[in-house]
């Protein structure tokens, strides 16, 4: 009889264990809703919105000419920096506090350069700058070289994420997935089948929800960011006050160890 009560417990013990160690992974799988036998499987995106500078942007513009002195001038804006502030417990994500003077663009439309004056470049795209500027550099050097960058884009990460903060957007192809990896990804109490993006458009704000779990997110158009945009992560129910995962999961751990103690003590004795 006393073997029988043994075997109980023992069983007891061992079904707590596998019980305390389930987890319904299908809450935090990304991109499910595919055959996982079919591999490599293929999804079409929608093609990313090509951005055109507007007025008050920021543009680093690096030129390179055979005449190094001119090149020091002109590219005096993007060597040198303009200080930022920063706060206690301000969190600035990839954004540091450093900004590079840059190129603004003036209510005209148009940047100021050293040598050449000035040079319109509202509502065209970086690629279609960079052949503006380098056709009026050509006019005072030698086969110049010139390359257009923005400065002042960047998006958002707020909520249930490792790192909350600003990043800078760096081109027309950053996904949300790989923002939201900036982001250090969403905390164990992110809700990942409702993620919000905040977006301007028109001057107007659209807010649009997508599903991360399911791998239609690819084909959503909030698929690719754009500058501006804010990204809310919104937390479960049943989210926790504590923001510290381990000390939320010590009395669990504790409560089992206890358990787990007091029946073997039941079992040796």
């Amino acid at each position: 009889m006393q073997q029988i009560i043994k075997c109980k417990l023992i069983c007891s013990i061992f079904s707590l264990l596998s019980l305390s160690s389930c987890v319904n992974t299908e809450k935090f799988v990304y991109f499910q809703g595919g055959n996982s036998a079919s591999y490599p499987s293929y999804f079409e995106t929608p093609e990313p919105k090509v951005s055109k500078i507007q007025e008050d942007d920021i543009l680093a513009i690096t030129v390179a000419t055979l005449n190094e002195e001119a090149n020091l001038i002109l590219n005096f804006q993007n060597i040198n920096f303009l200080q930022m502030s920063t706060f206690p417990g301000q969190s600035g994500g990839a954004m540091g506090s450093r900004q590079p003077l840059g190129y603004r663009v003036d209510s005209t439309g148009s940047v100021i350069l050293p040598f050449v004056g000035k040079v319109f470049v509202k509502d065209l795209t970086l690629m279609q700058a960079s052949d503006q500027i380098q056709t009026a550099m050509q006019n005072y050097f030698k086969d110049p070289a010139v390359n257009v960058r923005y400065l002042n884009h960047k998006f958002s990460v707020l909520g249930e994420v490792s790192k909350v903060g600003t990043f800078n957007l760096l081109d027309d192809h950053t996904t949300l997935p790989e923002a939201i990896a900036m982001a250090g990804d969403l905390t164990i109490y992110g809700k990942r089948d409702s993620v919000t993006v905040i977006r301007n458009v028109n001057g107007v704000r659209e807010i649009g929800k997508v599903n991360l779990l399911n791998r239609a997110v690819f084909k959503s158009p909030y698929y690719y960011v754009q500058n501006g945009d804010v990204i809310y992560i919104e937390p479960i129910k049943g989210r926790v006050t504590s923001t510290e995962q381990r000390v939320q999961l010590v009395p669990i751990f504790t409560g089992i160890a206890t358990t787990i103690a007091v029946l073997l003590n039941l079992v040796l004795n």
